[in-house]
């Protein structure tokens, strides 16, 4: 492990505003600095990095942390990636950790372990030309892939033995236990088959062209189709994407989003080397991360049937929500790039690019298919839905307005009518935010959603209470003989409580260093989000007073109320009911 004063140098020495500004372009407002958020798609400003804090946050999605938990996010490093990087950055040399040569074993095993994919890979290819019977060299070039293209992707075969790459690499000396973990074999009583075998192999790089793990399509009527090597030490099929070794290095502004390995081998072959794919697995935020450190702007190619269009719309509010700009490439009468450009060629699909469709507009496409507009009871729904997407869609009211009025000349809908509804709708959604627009049909619905995401009393009581330490530490003077961490019943409030406490009384107040102590991205959110509060009101001391005791009589009745709940003695309740009864005695001063 690394010391924990070490972290704190690190992170002490690479000043957030210096590092994200890296980043995004910041402008100074008052004591913080402003940009647009890297985290999700808007126009105007709210991604706020205040040098005093060492902090940054989202008043839009609510992304927060100090700067390591940034790296982290933006670059999708985990905690020991991030903290190499930034301590490079100053100039700092982590140590050799303490653990007896452990980290220089896992480093050797790493290498050992891309050793045997790199051979692999190797093997495989050497087996696709020498193959007698040309069977995956005749179905690659069937697909109308060249020899340069093939060895470009280091495409391969399998052979159709169950035991030969194991075989192969055995007398190139490597171990079983090395062999097991590299997720190229099964390994049972009866003895090791290969993983892979009588399938055409695809390797999966990383960005620095190492191969880290392999998928292979069956050639027959075996089942799975399509097989990929399992989460391995090497490869994380949520953090890579195929054929990023190249597009990351393709001099477009902007990255084509595809379904397959063929889709995107056929679309470099022609000519389009921005093209990438997700593993085997459906898209996530992982993957939109990982894009968004090489571009702005996606565009989605998946498979033009009901499957391909569901994983379009999967994808889009990911891809979104990760700040990224998101269009769509519409390719029928065709299912995919691969027959597309094969049927129409690169001139034809290069058009198709130029009309790709604004992504929200795809999304409204999609949804007016699900009704009959002949119909006046579905229409009406239809515009309702309509009206509901835009308002959840977007929060600012300049882009929904111009969205509005869009999206009612493309799909014939009277504008004023659609504008009216909008704008009931998002009076709604900003007195009850993130709500779900469509199911706030009626006044029952929307007080169901109300109570169901209305945040618990007692949560509320810690969090205010927290946040205003924080804007006021020297309150904590006139509460310390009143209040305790163990009041805070929420795990997490609590230990930020007893670290605020501590830093309040030592006179140095760092949230930054609050933030360190937690490593889940969600605490963190939450810890960040007690350090912005919403902007409260000037009260006069009387006033403040009142309010100031209010909280704390809530504070420790809801923290007595829960230690009632689990007490087991009559001696234990007896003290819950003396304290209760104290709580109405209780009143603080303010000095």
């Amino acid at each position: 492990m690394i010391e924990e004063q070490l972290i704190e140098e690190i992170r002490s020495r690479n000043d957030i505003v210096s590092v994200i500004s890296s980043y995004v372009k910041l402008e100074r407002r008052g004591s913080s600095y402003f940009g647009l958020c890297p985290f999700h798609n808007e126009k105007s400003p709210s991604f706020s990095v205040s040098p005093q804090k060492q902090m940054y946050y989202c008043f839009g999605c609510g992304e927060g942390g100090n700067v390591i938990s940034f790296i982290m996010k933006y670059e999708n490093y985990d905690f020991m990636e991030a903290l190499k990087f930034l301590a490079d950055r100053v100039g700092i040399t982590l140590p050799e950790q303490n653990d007896g040569g452990e980290s220089r074993r896992r480093n050797e095993r790493r290498q050992q372990l891309l050793a045997v994919q790199q051979e692999a890979a190797k093997y495989y290819y050497y087996m696709l030309k020498n193959d007698p019977q040309q069977t995956g060299y005749r179905y690659l070039s069937g697909r109308g892939l060249t020899d340069d293209t093939i060895l470009r992707f280091g495409l391969g075969f399998s052979g159709r033995g169950a035991g030969e790459l194991y075989r192969y690499l055995h007398k190139k000396e490597y171990s079983d236990d090395i062999l097991k973990e590299s997720g190229l074999f099964t390994f049972e009583e009866k003895g090791v088959k290969d993983k892979f075998w009588n399938r055409v192999m695809f390797p999966i790089m990383d960005v620095n062209n190492r191969v880290i793990g392999f998928g292979g399509r069956v050639l027959g009527d075996a089942k799975p189709k399509y097989l990929n090597s399992p989460e391995t030490q090497l490869f994380d099929k949520s953090r890579n994407l195929y054929g990023l070794n190249y597009a990351r290095s393709a001099r477009k502004n902007y990255i084509i989003l595809c379904e397959g390995y063929m889709d995107v081998i056929a679309l470099h072959q022609a000519g389009f080397t921005n093209a990438v794919a997700a593993l085997g697995t459906s898209f996530t935020s992982g993957h939109a991360s990982l894009l968004k450190r090489y571009t702005h702007e996606v565009y989605c190619t998946f498979d033009s049937d009901d499957a391909g269009i569901r994983a379009a719309l999967r994808a889009i509010p990911i891809l979104k929500g990760a700040g990224l700009s998101v269009r769509v490439i519409h390719m029928d009468p065709y299912k995919d790039p691969d027959e597309f450009i094969k049927a129409l060629g690169t001139d034809a699909f290069a058009e198709r690019i130029r009309q790709a469709q604004n992504s929200f507009f795809f999304e409204i496409s999609v949804l007016e298919k699900g009704y009959d507009r002949a119909d006046p009871e579905q229409k009406t729904a239809f515009y309702r839905a309509v009206s509901a997407k835009l308002v959840e869609t977007f929060p600012e009211e300049m882009e929904r307005s111009n969205y509005t009025e869009a999206v009612a000349n493309e799909f014939s809908i009277p504008y004023e009518m659609l504008r009216s509804d909008v704008q009931k709708r998002a009076l709604y959604y900003k007195e009850v935010p993130g709500e779900p627009v469509l199911a706030a049909e009626s006044p029952d619905k929307r007080e169901t959603v109300r109570r169901q995401k209305k945040e618990s009393g007692s949560n509320r009581t810690q969090k205010i209470l927290l946040s205003w330490l924080i804007e006021e530490p020297d309150l904590f003077f006139s509460l310390r003989p009143y209040i305790t961490e163990q009041d805070f019943t929420n795990p997490v409030y609590r230990q930020v409580a007893g670290l605020l406490f501590k830093q309040i009384e030592n006179g140095a107040l760092e949230p930054s260093g609050i933030l360190s102590r937690f490593e889940d991205p969600e605490i963190q959110k939450e810890v960040t989000a007690l350090f912005y509060p919403p902007e409260k009101a000037e009260y006069k001391t009387a006033d403040k007073e009142k309010i100031l005791n209010d909280t704390v009589r809530l504070l420790k009745q809801n923290y007595l109320d829960e230690l009632g709940r689990s007490a087991e003695d009559i001696e234990t309740l007896q003290m819950i009911a003396m304290e209760k009864a104290n709580l109405q005695k209780m009143h603080i001063k303010l000095n």
